[in-house]
């Protein structure tokens, strides 16, 4: 078992599923801010995390995600692996994505071309994503972000615990955002299979 939960927790989906992605695989390094997400430390020196409260978060994600109007969440994700998740979770949903590179001022520069106004961001990594983390402070919307065990958490509103690294990783996560909040918008009805977000190697 790669992590510790209640024996009464009902998952998302199965266990295994998160185990199968690599969702729990952590770096060799830590953060202050990521502490109370880790479960352990392996032989190897990775720092394994709670798939518990990748879960947990998860549902609490589609839970705020759902207040905003579909087309006022902005998912964004300067990381490779997180091009097509972030694509597919807009196409899904009917969020705002920006991929590969976030030119500054697209949220705060209305003298911009393409300036966009939206009430909430998802970032696939804080290092990566920066740019738009920075600027989504700038304006006062809410921070959702995929954080690894590397990762500070100053400015995220509510962390999502992941492997934000890993490409079978991110696919489940992005997919599991996309299912749960339209579950929560009313549409229980879910056409999509996981491996349509995972990106090609």
């Amino acid at each position: 078992m790669a992590t510790e939960v209640q024996s009464d927790y009902q998952f998302l989906v199965p266990q295994d599923d998160y185990l199968a992605a690599g969702v729990h695989i952590g770096t060799p390094q830590k953060t202050k801010d990521m502490k109370r997400f880790i479960f352990k430390v392996r032989s190897d020196g990775l720092f394994v995390l709670n798939i518990q409260h990748t879960d947990e978060k998860i549902r609490a994600a589609a839970k705020l995600l759902a207040r905003f109007t579909p087309g006022k969440i902005l998912a964004v994700s300067s990381r490779q692996y997180g091009f097509l998740p972030v694509e597919k979770f807009s196409q899904a949903t009917g969020a705002g994505h920006i991929v590969k590179r976030f030119i500054p001022g697209t949220l705060t520069n209305p003298a911009y071309a393409r300036y966009s106004e939206y009430d909430i961001l998802i970032a696939t990594d804080p290092i990566g994503d920066a740019q738009a983390i920075s600027e989504a402070v700038n304006i006062g919307i809410p921070i959702i972000a995929t954080c690894h065990t590397n990762n500070s958490t100053q400015n995220i509103d509510l962390v999502i615990p992941t492997n934000n690294k890993g490409r079978k990783a991110l696919a489940l996560i992005y997919w599991l955002l996309a299912r749960e909040l339209l579950k929560e918008k009313g549409t229980p009805e879910f056409p999509h299979k996981v491996e349509e977000f995972e990106a090609q190697i």
